[in-house]
């Protein structure tokens, strides 16, 4: 079976979590890159991230360098903002039309998913949804835990 992980990472814990799956799973990883993202720090990064989430902005992308077509599991990981998935995810939902997939969801925050994999979900429907998890802040809290728990659950899948 051919596994994938889809993600998008802003400040590296998407990234950290991905990392781990991959580790545990031999999956290939494709990391979602906007073409223009601005370098912000602190309440103006949350701000920018904010308003292209109520903007329902989609970032326009990098080349893929792997077809998420091509395999038969796919993991998909995203920060929260604003409550749901980042803006490159709206972009990747549109461009790549999955279906009749395995899918397993995955996402990082900073208190709380919100309706973030409800969301994408809904993005995804016609796809098996194989699992879910979320992780707060997984780099600042017992990163270890966090990784273990990652590898456990993508073992599972």
């Amino acid at each position: 079976m051919k596994k994938l992980i889809v993600f998008y990472s802003l400040d590296g814990n998407t990234r950290f979590i991905a990392r781990a799956i991959a580790e545990s799973t031999g999956a290939d990883m494709m990391e979602l890159q906007p073409r223009v993202q601005p370098e912000l720090k602190g309440f103006m990064k949350y701000l920018w991230g904010g308003r292209q989430v109520f903007m329902k902005e989609k970032p326009q992308l990098l080349s893929f360098q792997k077809n998420p077509q091509d395999y038969d599991l796919i993991f998909i990981g995203t920060p929260v903002w604003a409550f749901t998935y980042a803006p490159a995810l709206a972009s990747f939902f549109e461009l790549i039309k999955l279906q009749n997939k395995k899918i397993a969801l995955f996402c990082c925050s900073g208190g709380g998913k919100g309706k973030t994999l409800e969301n994408m979900k809904k993005m995804l429907a016609g796809n098996q949804i194989a699992g879910e998890i979320d992780f707060v802040e997984p780099l600042r809290r017992d990163r270890k835990k966090n990784e273990d728990l990652a590898k456990e659950w993508a073992g599972k899948i």
